[in-house]
């Protein structure tokens, strides 16, 4: 195997890559996604019926500690000097979406701190939620995650 076209793998085995040779800038990404769930369970939501507590407050703090700890959690990922994390949520009647914007000083991009912490948020959503998601087997058929991406990466 040629090891030379991956960035992050040597003869030695994996590294993390270089970055010290960049110029230190200000650098904001931008991520969302969405969770999809019954019309009732947004309801429940809205109106602060769900047990476990605030829903959206709590999956909103899950959304900043993943944004923190990313590095920790994704190996060959940079610890970075997060300046600030925004996270707003987006109701609709069968599904709430998740955006996250994070801003940095340093030498990458925050693009995967922004998708895992709408990653972590909206998981956060799931397990808030899954005692009134649940079918009567236990499963979840109206339950999804989807359309994590980001849609903006730039250098201020």
């Amino acid at each position: 195997m040629n090891n030379e076209k991956f960035t992050h793998l040597t003869k030695k085995g994996v590294h993390m890559v270089e970055v010290g040779q960049k110029q230190v800038q200000k650098r904001n990404a931008t991520a969302t996604g969405k969770i999809k769930l019954q019309e009732k369970t947004i309801s429940l939501i809205e109106n602060h019926e769900i047990k476990k507590g605030n829903v959206l407050t709590t999956a909103q703090i899950a959304a900043i500690q993943g944004v923190k700890n990313t590095a920790n959690m994704i190996p060959l990922c940079h610890p970075l000097n997060i300046t600030g994390i925004d996270v707003d949520f987006e109701i609709e009647s069968n599904e709430i979406l998740c955006t996250v914007s994070v801003n940095s000083i340093g030498q990458t991009g925050v693009e995967m701190e922004a998708i895992t912490g709408v990653s972590l948020g909206l998981l956060t959503i799931w397990d808030m939620v899954k005692a009134v998601e649940k079918d009567e087997n236990g499963q979840y058929p109206d339950t999804s995650i989807d359309d994590i991406k980001v849609i903006k990466k730039e250098k201020i």
